[in-house]
């Protein structure tokens, strides 16, 4: 029988089931939106419009963190990922019955708004709602919930090609999401303990702890010291300080690095990716493959990431991510210059982007945000992740927006090698820069970073 701040977590982390909805959106929807046949563009749709289409919801995503975090901080945290589940819904009306590109580029920046809600907050409700041996696990959750709305996508998305069918179904969902967790998810204590409220954040520890009550008295009370010590900051904050100016160094540079790896444009454009490597299996089905294995490959963190810890995780992930991707790259390249040569290899692509999933699944898919997490001191939690988290959603929309346009310019087989050479770097980053914190309590965390 799991305690109740479980089921809290797992149905407040539906959130990234929705944003992982959206994250795949363009794979399916790009073609189905200028089907020549049934179509709202009837083929007219033009490349250009089709980067944009991609990339603009990065551009939402990196102004999301700020407003939502914003909100953690005035609202509370149940009340703001209720929230999440708004620009969402819209976004989904306003595309199951547009037929403007310009109506379509602004119901993808309102999507990219939600999807960096929630990319911000979930990890804060997470890492105050659990218990310090189970942190680990249920920050790594979130990314079962993302990866199961990506295969969803790419399926569903896939089999229903009427786009206002399949966008009023994402509607839906939302709506979904809104009224389970209304009815299941509870405030964390540190947010009632930051707004003076102490005795409903003793009545949450008791609702959602399975602890005799002079357990809970001992835990809220660490609470207290830990947060009224604190004086609430701001972004500026962030850097007045070496175990801040650290933690944010550790959260940015581990975002950057996932996003620097390739992880969106092989999200984003897996269709078009398998077309131009050649490979013999239809495209569609390839990126479905991919999602399978992405959410399959979802729940081997949460069960070891504390067994081995943050650090041997990222470093792991990190150079299986720059080998599968240097295959995949040198393939390509040979391909342009002979297809004869790599004739009898046209499986190589899927099978170097499956383990690339693989890969990137069992560290940098997850962990990032776990630490996001677990790293920032309260004073600063909301606005430091919102920070960190821009800069995610910003090195997303250089590598969506223009991947097409670079891999058209310099070859698909060199923007490969590209994306592992900074699968390197990240591993380089992980060993020297960032910090371990299995087993480590937030107050102990924050010991280290100042040290």
């Amino acid at each position: 029988m799991f305690e109740y701040s479980v089921y809290s977590i797992l149905t407040g982390t539906l959130a990234g089931f929705i944003a992982g909805t959206s994250l795949t959106w363009t794979s399916p929807e790009i073609v189905n939106l200028n089907n020549t046949d049934t179509g709202y563009f009837n083929g007219t749709l033009t490349a250009e419009d089709s980067s944009w289409i991609g990339g603009v919801v990065s551009l939402g995503a990196a102004l999301g963190p700020f407003i939502f975090g914003y909100l953690a901080d005035r609202i509370g945290r149940k009340y703001t990922l209720l929230a999440i589940s708004v620009p969402f819904a819209i976004s989904s009306i306003i595309t199951a019955f547009s037929n403007k590109v310009v109506e379509i580029l602004v119901a993808r920046l309102i999507t990219g708004v939600g999807i960096g809600g929630a990319f911000t907050v979930l990890p804060i409700y997470v890492g105050e709602m659990s218990l310090d041996e189970h942190r680990g696990a249920l920050g790594s959750g979130m990314n079962c919930f993302i990866c199961f709305g990506l295969i969803f996508t790419y399926v569903v998305g896939y089999y229903i090609s009427s786009v206002m069918i399949f966008n009023i179904l994402l509607a839906c969902l939302a709506a979904g999401y809104f009224v389970i967790f209304a009815l299941i998810g509870t405030e964390t204590p540190h947010y009632y303990v930051q707004k003076n409220k102490h005795d409903l954040a003793k009545a949450a520890l008791l609702r959602i702890r399975d602890t005799p009550e002079d357990v809970t008295e001992k835990e809220l009370e660490l609470i207290k010291s830990e947060i009224e010590k604190e004086e609430q900051g701001s972004i500026v904050d962030i850097f007045r300080s070496k175990g801040t100016t650290k933690a944010f160094i550790i959260g940015s540079g581990l975002v950057f690095f996932q996003q620097a790896s390739g992880i969106n444009a092989v999200l984003f454009f897996a269709q078009q990716i398998f077309q131009d490597a050649g490979t013999t299996l239809a495209p569609a089905y390839c990126s479905m493959i991919i999602g399978g294995v992405q959410f399959g490959t979802s729940f081997v963190t949460p069960l070891v990431s504390n067994m081995f810890g943050r650090k041997v995780l990222l470093i792991g992930s990190a150079i299986g991510m720059a080998l599968s991707e240097s295959i995949l790259g040198i393939y390509d390249i040979i391909r342009a210059a002979d297809e004869d040569k790599v004739s009898s290899l046209s499986f190589l692509p899927i099978v170097s982007l499956v383990l690339y999933i693989i890969t990137y699944n069992v560290g940098f898919g997850p962990l990032p945000w776990a630490v996001i997490g677990e790293i920032f001191p309260n004073s600063i939690k909301s606005s430091a992740s919102a920070l960190a988290t821009s800069v995610c959603w910003l090195t997303s929309f250089i590598i969506t927006k223009w991947f097409s346009q670079v891999a058209e310019a310099i070859g698909q087989g060199q923007c490969f090698l590209g994306f592992a050479g900074f699968s390197l770097l990240a591993a380089v980053f992980v060993f020297f820069v960032v910090l371990e914190t299995k087993d480590k309590t937030l107050a102990e965390i924050q010991v280290d970073l100042n040290k």
